[in-house]
């Protein structure tokens, strides 16, 4: 194929519906398509980080990530079948550890019989939640910064992913409760102060210089938690 005719091409692809766009071929795993093509994705996906932080998701487009990226609009359809799609590549690891996170705290909780045990098994929460805060802070910031809008657009899978932290929250507090590991009136209202209450910090932490370690935050947290709820 000639320059003249690959121009044609590439410009036809940037004017292509996301339906009509060829299928990307990974190639070998490893090979140079497959490496080509996760650095592809990796510029678009950062393109979008950089600008969702700066400008917000909704006034953020795709010709504006194409353009940030380096790229035709064509070849953003190519990986990402739009800006929500893009939202939820960013989003998904944080979302997986957050889950695990999770789920570890379930098992401790299962397990605990004391205040030590009940003290171990929400560390198991911070202890899943700090690697990621430390590996993705400009995606735990986004989290941050759109996970109280409405759920709408291309912000959906963060504020789904906020809804699930929340929902997950009240569930161990009330499997606590259930289990008499703790007494509390309502687990929602204390389950829905400690998410305020990490959110906030996590945010000092990334955004505001708060230079005390992860793991003490986390420790003073639960500490401070179980001490008024016991008062």
């Amino acid at each position: 194929m000639s320059n003249d005719d690959e121009s044609l091409a590439l410009a036809a692809a940037a004017q292509m519906p996301p339906e009509r766009l060829p299928p990307e071929r990974p190639g070998q795993p490893g090979g140079k398509r497959d490496r080509n093509r996760r650095r592809r994705l990796e510029q678009l996906r950062q393109a979008g980080l950089t600008l969702f932080l700066e400008r917000g998701v909704d006034n953020v487009t795709i010709d504006d990530i194409a353009s940030a990226a380096g790229t035709a609009k064509g070849n953003f359809y190519r990986y990402f079948s739009d800006k929500e799609d893009l939202v939820s590549a960013i989003v998904d690891p944080m979302a997986t550890a957050v889950r695990e996170a999770f789920d570890h705290c379930e098992q401790g909780l299962e397990e605990a019989h004391d205040d030590a045990s009940l003290f171990a098994a929400y560390n198991r929460v911070a202890l899943g939640l700090i690697p990621v805060a430390i590996t993705q802070p400009d995606a735990v910031k986004l989290y941050l910064q759109e996970s109280r809008a409405p759920a709408a657009g291309a912000r959906k899978p963060i504020r789904d992913l906020a809804d699930e932290i929340r929902a997950r929250a009240v569930d161990l507090t009330q499997f606590a409760v259930d289990h008499d590991l703790l007494r509390i009136p309502d687990p929602r209202i204390s389950a829905l102060a400690v998410v305020g209450a990490v959110e906030q910090l996590t945010w000092s932490v990334l955004g505001e210089g708060l230079d005390t370690p992860p793991d003490q935050i986390a420790a003073a947290l639960i500490s401070l938690v179980l001490s008024g709820i016991r008062s």
